[in-house]
């Protein structure tokens, strides 16, 4: 919610008021200086927002505080025009409603235009989080990048380069959620304290690296500007279900250069629902875009479905941290890992290969993809490990 700083106000007393960490105040006002305050300034306070309550007879400032659980002051801070001692019925209050519980339901089919208007809740509810646009996608979809934490420790996290492996996004999503509002409330997950991570670690997440394909599998040839050569490409097949690609059909987990040459020679030679490694390495946009966060990166972690695995290894070039994260990330989710496999040329490979950083791909649940959302709640809790793991060893 906003607020307007008044006379005397400072941003230690405004976190101490509304039980905020005064750490998250600070994220979420980054040009504001908090010695130069001055009445009238606008001050973004993260967990809370306003509801409008209409006066009604008997009310009075006390009781309306006593209902809510509020402080006067709290009430006095979000309506500074109002005179306390003369209510009228009818007048309508701004009331701050702390928030307890999740911003959106995941556990749903989830595009684009869904994945979007969660961002912007988060955003709005949590300004310390941060939006990037790092790229578009074939058809124009904005690529983004949420980030949280304020630490030098750069972490990477991104989902649904596969289009038909869109659950994780929802999975990345309610993670978010969850931290921002443990954050807030001065809560834990799993027993861990979420401030150290915030205050030690720059979390970098793309939940949907491939929006047109993840449009396509979930709405349909119409979800395409071109409808006709979606379909041509599928064999004039109206189920998506098996599409991998992107929009023009190319598998974006093929698109990196580490032994690209390799997936190109054993690959679909043409545009395809999946496997095709594209014409050469890194030409579609949205392989582009991870490609250019990727050096500022410590460790990566790409979340695919489906196999319960998890692999870690590339020609010999992770580094020996590698061996005791992935160990880590085996015994909180259960997943079995896989160092080395005869496959090239995806985003894990590449990160290790360029870098020699630790770079993983999570292969979440099993059966057949998509997976069914009835898998969405297990998938969740045993991810969690990982997503926490992966902050604790940053």
């Amino acid at each position: 919610m906003d607020i307007k700083i008044r006379q005397g106000d400072n941003l230690w007393y405004l976190s101490q008021l509304l039980n905020v960490p005064l750490y998250l105040i600070l994220a979420s006002n980054p040009g504001v200086a908090p010695e130069a305050l001055s009445p009238g300034d606008t001050i973004h306070v993260p967990g809370y927002r306003l509801v409008p309550y209409t006066i009604q007879p008997g009310d009075n400032l006390y009781s309306i505080t006593t209902k809510r659980g509020l402080g006067l002051d709290t009430i006095l801070l979000a309506n500074p025009d109002i005179d306390p001692y003369n209510l009228q019925v009818s007048d309508v209050l701004s009331i701050p409603e702390r928030l307890t519980g999740p911003l959106f339901l995941t556990n749903q089919p989830y595009d684009y235009d869904i994945l979007t208007g969660h961002i912007d809740k988060l955003l709005a509810a949590y300004p310390f989080i941060r939006k990037n646009i790092i790229g578009r996608s074939i058809e124009g979809k904005e690529i983004v990048e949420v980030v949280l934490g304020e630490g030098n420790k750069n972490i990477h996290w991104n989902g649904a380069f596969h289009a038909n492996e869109w659950i994780t996004t929802p999975v990345l999503m309610k993670f978010l959620n969850d931290y921002a509002l443990a954050l807030t409330n001065n809560e834990t997950i799993r027993g861990l304290t979420m401030a150290p991570f915030f205050q030690n670690v720059r979390l970098s997440v793309v939940p949907m690296v491939n929006p047109d394909g993840v449009d396509l599998v979930i709405n349909g040839a119409s979800a395409s500007n071109n409808p006709e050569e979606v379909l041509r490409i599928n064999g004039g097949s109206e189920d998506f279900s098996g599409w991998k690609a992107n929009i023009r059909g190319v598998d974006l987990n093929n698109q990196y250069p580490a032994n690209w040459e390799i997936e190109q020679a054993r690959k679909p030679d043409t545009p395809a629902p999946r496997d095709f490694p594209g014409y050469a390495p890194l030409t579609e946009p949205e392989a582009i875009a991870l490609a250019e966060i990727s050096p500022a990166m410590q460790s990566a972690l790409a979340f695919h479905t489906q196999g319960e695995v998890i692999f870690w290894g590339y020609e010999g070039l992770e580094p020996p941290a590698s061996e005791v994260m992935v160990e880590e990330f085996a015994r909180v989710s259960g997943y079995q890992p896989i160092r080395y496999v005869d496959s090239y040329a995806g985003y894990k490979d590449w990160f290790i290969q360029d870098f020699r950083r630790p770079g993983f791909t999570v292969e979440l649940g099993r059966g057949v993809n998509p997976l069914p959302l009835s898998q969405f709640d297990e998938i969740y809790q045993r991810t969690l490990g990982i997503l926490l793991a992966s902050l604790y060893m940053a």
